[in-house]
């Protein structure tokens, strides 16, 4: 009765820290190799993305029939550390494609639609995006102004623009992603709200195209974001997903997933930071002493490796009990993201304190990753709306804090 002790909350399983030992090699031998020159030229590296469906990691969750691996959460969140570890802008085209569309697709389409599109989604020949904020709505989900209407011929017609898209376009020519996951408005309830449906946009589709390529970012330079444009784009019925006006289920049910391979990224640029603020603090010099030796860079140091302790036992035990189906964990899935995000730019920050000249410069690595780490505390949700969630939840229900 003593396995408890040796229980590996990160790796529970044979096959979990199999799985993080091929995703560190092929980071290690492939990812790290790229990653600067990437950011510098605001590119996104299609060939290397690729690769990533060969050893089945963009079909992390995804049932081995349609070419997945037919794992969890806990999986989904090993990739993403590891990648982040190396390339939080890389890993961000993955988590878009692999959480936010492929596994959307697998657990709300219908047999046709997971049977059409999700073999070429697992393998990489085809490039999926989600579509949902748009230039004057983001975290207001309910207030799109994207619209779908049906027209005499039973085919939608949708119009309007989303905002802001991670792999909208996936090269510097502008071409569209293969698969959108759109959202959009179809009516009104008997309460006046508006009703959210979800379609599947193909590339070729008439009045499907890519807008402006937004360039300049911060951070998470390796990948591409864009505008995608919608103008009477023809979308035939079966391509509507579930039942219509029904999806903020499925919004609300995804977005578990995201904020939780999101504060996985959290903990890799975490790791990274502090395996480099630490190495570098013992072999620089100062005043005849390496700086681990001074109680400021001690600081730095010990803070960043408490919250990053904190931060993974939270992640990998939020792992534990969400499930990929049911959903139903926001408290935590909000919690996790909220703590780890904000931890990961604070520890990167830390890192770039403790190595002066050299952390400001990319060629060491915090700089990129300070910069990539900003985005995790607006992305898939903002701070605020984190901690929204969790007073409006534990309000409901206060049982969790006596857990």
């Amino acid at each position: 009765m003593d396995d408890w002790k040796t229980f590996d909350i990160a790796n529970p399983s044979e096959e979990h820290a199999m799985i993080r030992e091929m995703v560190r090699d092929f980071v290690r031998e492939e990812v790290e190799p790229q990653a600067l020159a990437h950011d510098r030229d605001e590119k996104f590296n299609l060939e290397l993305f690729r690769q990533l469906g060969e050893y089945g990691l963009l079909g992390i969750t995804i049932p081995e029939q349609y070419g997945g691996a037919g794992m969890d959460v806990t999986a989904a969140a090993i990739v993403n550390e590891e990648l982040s570890y190396s390339d939080p802008g890389f890993c961000l085209a993955y988590l878009a494609h692999a959480q936010l569309t492929v596994n959307n697709l697998a657990v709300n389409g219908s047999d046709e639609q997971k049977a059409r599109y999700l073999p070429g989604l697992c393998s990489g020949e085809l490039i999926g995006c989600m579509a949902m904020s748009e230039p004057d709505y983001g975290t207001d989900a309910l207030g799109m102004t994207t619209t779908a209407t049906l027209n005499d011929d039973g085919n939608w017609s949708i119009n309007g623009r989303k905002m802001w898209i991670t792999n909208g376009v996936i090269d510097d020519e502008g071409t569209p992603a293969d698969i959108v996951w759109l959202y959009a408005r179809t009516g009104t309830d008997d309460r006046g709200r508006p009703e959210i449906s979800t379609f599947i946009i193909e590339k070729g589709m008439e009045g499907y195209k890519s807008g402006q390529k937004i360039i300049d970012k911060l951070g998470m330079r390796a990948s591409n974001t864009s505008e995608l444009v919608f103008e009477d784009c023809i979308v035939p019925p079966e391509n509507l997903v579930g039942e219509l006006g029904n999806s903020i289920r499925h919004m609300m049910r995804n977005l578990e997933l995201e904020r939780i391979s999101l504060a996985a990224q959290a903990v890799g640029i975490s790791r990274r930071c502090l395996a480099d603020m630490t190495r570098y603090a013992g072999e620089r010099e100062a005043f005849g002493q390496p700086i681990r030796e001074f109680g400021q860079m001690q600081r730095h140091i010990g803070e960043s490796w408490a919250e990053y302790r904190a931060m993974r036992a939270y992640l990998y035990e939020t792992c534990r009990v969400t499930s990929l189906a049911s959903g139903g964990h926001r408290l935590d899935s909000d919690g996790v993201k909220l703590f780890a995000t904000t931890a990961a730019k604070n520890i990167a920050d830390r890192a770039i304190q403790v190595m002066g000249g050299y952390g400001y410069v990319g060629e060491y690595v915090v700089e990129r990753l300070w910069r990539d780490a900003k985005l995790l505390e607006i992305g898939g949700g903002t701070l605020e709306s984190h901690q929204k969630n969790i007073t409006r939840d534990l309000a409901k229900n206060p049982e969790p804090i006596e857990e």
